[in-house]
Formats: structure tokens, sequence, C-alpha cells
């Protein structure tokens, strides 16, 4: 619960696969400085670990969510389910992705049971990009499991998510980065949880398979930056809020190729060096982080 004049804390987890474990140092380092959410919001990967810390906002489920990246970083296959052979022929029969939503379906379940959004200790929506209305949906009721399989379904690679009759396919398309959305339910200070490909610099595509990637980027980088000076804006009516970009750490673009999408090789390193980083911004910048009187 907030005290009386207390900043209205929101954590805002972006989209980003693999390079998603950097905010797992992001995490440990806001919970750690005493740091609490109010309201947690997650986009793909950003859900996955939303998830966590929505259920239980306290330094202790840092181990349960770092063990499930290092059982990825050492059992990909658990997660993502088939070898090669498999995946195939996957490929051939659906003709619309690679890998099962099974394994990790099955995997969430195991970690967070068959608990509701809405039991959360900490309220949490997820994002989600809806085929049939073409149109962003939140998930703000309902099964964890299945809003967060919803929102990390991404296209190509794993299945559009059947949820209640519709379909849907990664939040990454519609809101990455859904910092709007957190100050819209009221949050005065945001904590952006990203994975460092927001101040990549972007080249022009030189291949085929290089053009939705730009494209893609183009789109999320835009609306994370028209947001972040929308409500970053001393004469916004209301006043500004006040935003930390957290820092990440042990990225680069070598990991938004396609085949990067299943090496965990890097987790730990990224863990760790963005969880220093953070450590560092949080003391410059939150001389008391926990906002205490």
């Amino acid at each position: 619960m907030t005290a009386p004049g207390a900043p209205r804390t929101a954590f805002v987890l972006g989209g980003g696969g693999v390079l998603g474990a950097v905010e797992v140092g992001m995490l440990q380092a806001l919970l750690e400085a005493g740091v609490r959410p109010d309201l947690v919001l997650g986009t793909s990967i950003g859900a996955l670990n939303g998830a966590f810390v929505a259920q239980d906002p306290h330094p202790r489920m840092l181990t349960r969510l770092t063990d499930l990246w290092r059982s990825a970083a050492t059992e990909g296959r658990e997660v993502y389910g088939d070898g090669p052979v498999r995946t195939v022929r996957r490929a051939l029969a659906t003709g619309t992705h690679l890998w099962s939503a099974g394994p990790l379906r099955q995997r969430l379940a195991d970690e967070l049971g068959a608990v509701h959004l809405e039991e959360l200790v900490v309220p949490f929506q997820v994002c989600a990009a809806n085929i049939e209305r073409a149109a962003e949906h939140w998930f703000e009721t309902g099964p964890v499991v299945e809003a967060v399989v919803a929102s990390a379904a991404v296209p190509g690679l794993l299945p559009p998510a059947r949820v209640d009759g519709e379909h849907y396919l990664d939040g990454g398309i519609v809101n990455s980065i859904p910092l709007g959305r957190a100050v819209q339910l009221g949050a005065t200070r945001v904590f952006v949880l990203q994975v460092g490909r927001i101040d990549r610099p972007l080249t022009p595509p030189r291949r085929p398979w290089e053009v939705a990637r730009v494209s893609f980027e183009i789109a999320r980088r835009h609306r994370f930056h028209r947001e972040l000076a929308e409500v970053t804006d001393p004469e916004r009516p209301g006043g500004a809020v006040e935003v930390h970009v957290l820092p990440a750490r042990g990225t680069s673009g070598r990991d938004d190729t396609i085949f990067a999408t299943r090496d965990f090789s890097g987790v730990e390193r990224r863990i760790e060096s963005t969880y220093d980083a953070c450590r560092e911004y949080l003391a410059q910048h939150l001389p008391d982080p926990a906002g205490a009187p």
C-alpha cells in the first residue's frame, strides 16, 4: 500500500525475448533498494518476469526467477520444446510457427500455479495483440499463465494463443514498453525495465529478413520515445511524471538475429552486469529509493 504523499510506483517490463534476462538484474537492484511496485505491467518476456514480482514483490522471489532463467540457459529445449528435426517438421506442418507453446505453458504453470491476475499481491496487467480485433488488448483478469503465453506468442516462432475464443500474438507488436499505460492507470513514478534495444543505433537493412526487424524497431522506439516525452513534459496537465529508464548491460546487435532467439548462454552475465549498473543508477538518482520520509 502506498503511504500518503508517496509516489504511486509502477514497474513497466518491456519485451525482448532472451534479452529479458537483464530485467532480473533490474528487479534485484530495485527490490534490494527497497523499491516496491504498486502496479506492474508486462509485455512479452516482460510479462513473464512481471508475473513473478507481482505474485511476490520481495527479494526472496528473485531466487525462483533467477533459477528459471538459469535452467533455460542449460536446458533451453525444456522451455522451447523441440530439437531441430521436430522444429522443421512443425514448421512444414503448420506453415505458421517453429515451436510448440506447450513446454513454456507447462513450465509457467509449475512455477506460478493456477493463480489469476486479480489474485496477485500487486495489480498486474499483461499486453497482447488481438488478431480478430486488430487491437492492443490488456489482460486484467483471468489465469496468469494464459495471459503470459498470449503476450509472449512471438509471430513465426510460437503459435497464436487462443483465449476465450479469440487469438493473440506477442504484445510487443502493439505496445512493447507500455509506459503510457502505467501513467493512465495513475502511476506518478515509473521504473522502465527494458532490454537495451531502444538506444541501439539502427542502420538500413541489407537483407530481406532484416527489413521486418528494422521496421518493428522503428515502431517500437517511436511509440516509447513519444510517450516518454509526453509524460515527462513539465507542462503536462497534472505535472510531469518521474520516469527512470533503467540501464541494461551485456546485450548487443548480435542478439537481434533469428539465430539468437534460443541462445541463453549469456543469461548470468547479463543479469549480473545489469544488476551492477542498476545499483549504481539508483544510488545516483534515488538517494532514498523507497521514498521513505
